[in-house]
């Protein structure tokens, strides 16, 4: 963010016009329900920040009649269930918008999210104003346009793995590792203890996933690419040659980084986001909260959120 002289952040004049929309939002807590005089001052008090970002999402909706959802969170088919509450009501009339950020997860789930947004909207804008990867950049290629924050990026896709339960590793890496034992210890016997204990979480049944999900890989990009509907199979194909590379056969690394002069280069629909818009400082005022929050990339609490649902944890 720029200093307080305006510059990257818009003029004062658009803030104080944002701010007095915002806190009149706020307080009519238009389309979120009952307004603050219906609520008991102690409810409200408990989930006034909760307000305050459904006026956020209220007041972006009404300066660009589309729809606005927010998914913070990695992808698993748990998040099918919540996503489909924040859809219930959308007009599919209307353009979508989604707020994400994520490290990523199941790209079987990527997909199915994303056909289920395509669904209910004319067109699909995801908004990237930190991290989208993985799973989370295989949901990216099916939409119409993305619009990429200064520090917004995307990454390979690289399947990710539960560990324990709570813990995500790259499928990638975890075949990698394997693989690297595997040789050392032809190569040194006396080496078994020292990498039995190192991949002590990992099971020769997960290794199989990490492997067969990687050879999904390929194969879920195209998918994706299709299920935006205005591609052509020429242009699925031209993009596919494109991608294949710099999101699955090269990267190394589940942290590499595709920004979005990245993204431009290699034909995916990015608008780089204007930061002096009104509507910017809007999904970055947004953004900032959950930030606060302790969502990713910050932590790992999860949100979903739109005018009228709302689902954190």
């Amino acid at each position: 963010m720029a200093d307080e002289s305006g510059q990257g952040v818009g003029s004062t004049k658009a803030r104080s016009r944002t701010q007095g929309r915002q806190a009149q939002e706020l307080q009519a807590s238009s389309g979120t329900g009952l307004s603050a005089s219906h609520r008991t001052p102690l409810f409200y008090a408990e989930h006034s920040a909760r307000y305050e970002r459904q006026a956020l999402i209220c007041e972006y909706q009404r300066i660009t009649s589309a729809n606005l959802i927010v998914v913070i969170d990695q992808i698993y088919p748990t998040n099918m269930t919540i996503l489909e509450e924040l859809l219930s009501d959308c007009d599919r009339n209307k353009d979508l918008h989604l707020l994400l950020s994520s490290p990523g997860g199941d790209g079987e789930t990527a997909l199915r999210m994303l056909r289920s947004m395509q669904e209910r909207c004319q067109e699909l804008t995801v908004i990237v104003p930190d991290m989208a990867k993985s799973a989370a950049t295989i949901l990216c290629l099916g939409a119409n346009h993305l619009l990429m924050g200064p520090g917004g990026d995307l990454g390979p896709i690289d399947p990710q793995m539960m560990l324990d339960g709570k813990m995500i590793a790259s499928a990638k890496e975890i075949v990698a590792a394997v693989d690297e034992a595997e040789q050392r210890v032809t190569k040194n016997p006396d080496s078994y203890t020292l990498f039995a204990s190192l991949l002590a979480d990992v099971n020769m049944l997960m290794v199989e996933q990490a492997r067969s999900a990687l050879d999904r890989s390929s194969s879920l990009m195209v998918e994706a690419l299709k299920s935006q509907g205005a591609r052509s199979d020429d242009e699925v194909k031209v993009l596919t040659e494109k991608l294949q590379a710099p999101l699955i056969d090269v990267p190394s690394s589940h942290s590499a980084v595709i920004s979005a002069d990245d993204a431009v280069h290699l034909g995916l629909p990015v608008i780089k986001a204007d930061t002096t818009s009104e509507e910017w400082q809007i999904l970055w005022s947004l953004w900032t909260r959950y930030f606060a929050m302790g969502c990713w990339p910050r932590g790992l609490n999860a949100i979903y959120e739109g005018q009228r649902a709302s689902h954190d944890g």
